[in-house]
């Protein structure tokens, strides 16, 4: 199954979904002390170590330091990774809002990382985009 490609059906039909919780981004030198399978997402910076979002309570637990606790939400739309333009729109009905977005695109959904106090604006712009 490659996903959704066509735009106009992404923005339709992305049902953006606010996940529980707090989220961190940390950066860390090695992966030893880290389950892999307790983080959100983990990525290798080409020279400054190891990036992984995590539960802010997990953070906390492992004593990691961070300076941004995110809001999560997925667009529960499968789009595919060949799909031009989704990023586009939702990063700019975002802006438009003054609202900053990290996004993290996996295989099935976009995953868009906001700043906590952000959350419900960002829901409320993201449904907007989707009823035009």
């Amino acid at each position: 199954m490659s996903g959704e490609t066509d735009i106009n059906t992404l923005l339709r039909s992305m049902t953006p979904k606010l996940n529980e919780g707090d989220y961190v981004f940390c950066t860390i030198d090695t992966l030893a002390n880290i389950d892999v399978k307790e983080t959100i997402s983990v990525f290798k910076e080409a020279e400054e170590g190891w990036t992984v979002i995590l539960a802010k309570d997990l953070a906390d637990h492992l004593n990691l330091s961070y300076s941004y606790v995110a809001a999560w939400i997925t667009l529960t739309i499968h789009s595919s990774l060949e799909a031009v333009g989704l990023t586009a729109a939702f990063s700019n009905a975002l802006a438009e809002e003054g609202i900053s977005c990290n996004v993290v695109a996996a295989f099935y959904h976009d995953h868009i990382f906001v700043a906590k106090k952000d959350a419900e604006r960002a829901m409320e712009a993201l449904k907007r985009l989707s009823d035009q």
